[in-house]
């Protein structure tokens, strides 16, 4: 049963995105071109690109009618509160990422954090997040793995890390997953290759969802044998090194 307390307030929709220039109801469920439909207050990361996603969806929707609050590296904490107004007014409002799930790797879960604290209802809705996208197709410990995020970019930092990581999988049985600037994939990716027991699988999952969608696990020493070239695709990397 609903909290009694959500009764009079909007809810804090977490609205996903597609994960390159697919189309949106290929990879998305209806339910989300319906809560777009009634919805005209959004927080995104980008106004462009937001008003853009929200016109593949729904085509007749009314650009006009739309409020956006930008939320990215850029924006005051102090701002957020005012973001929630609507919501507090009984209006739904949304919450977009550039990319995929909100709130995961994304600014959206600052956002998340202070609507629990005002006791507004979050909605989660379903749609693609890469890094669960690779984890299935990667063949690795779905029961146990943990996402980093950005590894270092200093090389020493970087190579300590990639060693760091390769350990804790090892002892822990444990995939671990995480990204890197498109533009830097095939440094992350000779970097692995130098400093990663040859042994240690490592999946390479790009472009997901899209008609390019890459994924493929191979040990590391078999990866020097494969030609594939990362520069400015969106890719997932994911080590795990058996016991």
């Amino acid at each position: 049963m609903p909290d009694s307390s959500f009764k009079y307030r909007g809810k804090l929709y977490m609205i996903p995105t597609t994960l390159g220039d697919s189309n949106p109801l290929d990879v998305l469920p209806l339910h989300i071109k319906k809560i777009i439909e009634e919805t005209d207050e959004y927080i995104v990361e980008n106004e462009k690109t937001a008003r853009r996603a929200i016109k593949k969806i729904v085509a007749g929707k009314s650009q006009q009618s739309l409020k956006l609050h930008l939320l990215n590296k850029f924006t005051e904490v102090s701002a957020l509160p005012s973001y929630l107004k609507a919501c507090k007014e009984g209006q739904n409002v949304g919450l977009m990422s550039e990319a995929g799930c909100p709130g995961v790797a994304d600014p959206g879960a600052e956002m998340v954090k202070l609507a629990h604290e005002e006791n507004i209802q979050v909605v989660p809705l379903v749609g693609p997040s890469s890094i669960l996208l690779a984890l299935m197709g990667s063949g690795m410990n779905g029961q146990g793995f943990t996402f980093h995020g950005y590894l270092p970019i200093d090389k020493k930092e970087r190579k300590h890390e990639l060693k760091n990581l390769e350990r804790i999988s090892a002892e822990r049985n444990q995939a671990q997953i995480f990204i890197e600037t498109p533009y830097r994939n095939n440094k992350l990716l000779e970097d692995m290759q130098q400093n990663l027991h040859p042994g240690t699988r490592l999946c390479i999952a790009c472009d997901l969802t899209l008609q390019s969608e890459y994924i493929l696990t191979k040990a590391v020493e078999d990866w020097s044998k494969t030609k594939v070239d990362l520069h400015k695709r969106p890719t997932i990397f994911i080590i795990q090194k058996d016991f």
